[in-house]
């Protein structure tokens, strides 16, 4: 009998990206010294003060090498990935002048954490409401759209299209690996993390891109209160790291990074389908939708 290979269906982790990154050797070393990042702030002019200004500079060009999203009069929030982002972006769009809690709602199926992280800390503020095909009330309400969807990776629109909403667009999966990048987005809050774009989800990096001055101050505060800004270090990583993407994507000798990983999923995909065919224990959906 072969060896079995358990598969952990409860959560993603994408080490799969680790082939790409030992192949680029030492392009992506970056060394501290013991002097710096002493202190809480970081050394740029951005709103957000504690955005280093290489990682706000790198992420910037990243756009716009990939045009995947419109950067240009927009403020970038650094989160503690997108997980700390989304909480954030709850706070930032949540009025504190209605007699009770917005309601947040998504379209099915929706990423899992979602209804968590909207009720987790039991605020005053904001409160899950489920499927945004199900929701019917004429009051305000906060709309997650998450494109391409986790799970089913299908690209979504807004659901509710009321005249009271407000919207958080997650795209952590809009990135051309994943899916066809058809146009930059332009949309109120957008949310990206460096673990879906770069797979590099332990250096817990994420950011927003807010079109909205006071939106982005109020997100800045909730990072303020909860973690009084986000490591230096791991910034400085990422830095580099989208450095190095950008000119995988620009510079003919270097092996494209989002070229490398399309392959990686679609050989992964199909000995996916190649398994599920041989059994009767699983279906899986037929694409495109």
């Amino acid at each position: 009998m072969g060896t079995l290979i358990n598969i952990n269906l409860d959560h993603g982790d994408p080490v799969m990206y680790e082939s790409y990154w030992r192949k680029m050797g030492n392009m992506c070393d970056i060394t501290f010294d013991g002097y710096e990042s002493l202190s809480y702030f970081a050394n740029g002019m951005s709103l957000c003060w504690f955005l280093e200004s290489k990682l706000e500079e790198e992420i910037r060009r990243l756009h716009n090498v990939v045009g995947n999203a419109i950067v240009d009069d927009y403020y970038v929030v650094i989160g503690n990935g997108s997980s700390q982002l989304i909480m954030a972006a709850l706070y930032a769009l949540s009025p504190t002048n209605q007699p009770h809690p917005i309601n947040v709602v998504a379209a099915a199926p929706f990423y899992s954490s979602y209804p968590e992280m909207t009720d987790f800390e039991r605020s005053e503020l904001h409160k899950w409401a489920g499927d945004a095909r199900n929701y019917d009330k004429d009051e305000p309400y906060i709309e997650f759209i998450t494109s391409p969807n986790n799970p089913d990776g299908v690209i979504r629109e807004p659901v509710v299209n009321g005249d009271q909403g407000k919207l958080i667009h997650d795209l952590a999966y809009y990135w051309p690996q994943y899916t066809a990048i058809t146009s930059p987005v332009n949309h109120d809050v957008m949310l990206f993390t460096v673990s879906k774009c770069t797979g590099h989800a332990g250096s817990r990096i994420g950011w927003a891109l807010v079109k909205d001055k006071e939106v982005a101050r109020k997100m800045i505060k909730f990072m303020e209160i909860s973690t009084i800004g986000v490591s230096k270090e791991a910034q400085l990583r990422a830095a580099k790291i989208l450095g190095v993407i950008s000119d995988s994507c620009v510079n003919p000798t270097l092996d494209n990074f989002f070229e490398y990983g399309q392959s990686l999923l679609t050989d992964r995909w199909q000995r996916l389908r190649q398994v599920v065919k041989a059994n009767d224990l699983f279906v899986l959906q037929k694409y495109p939708l």
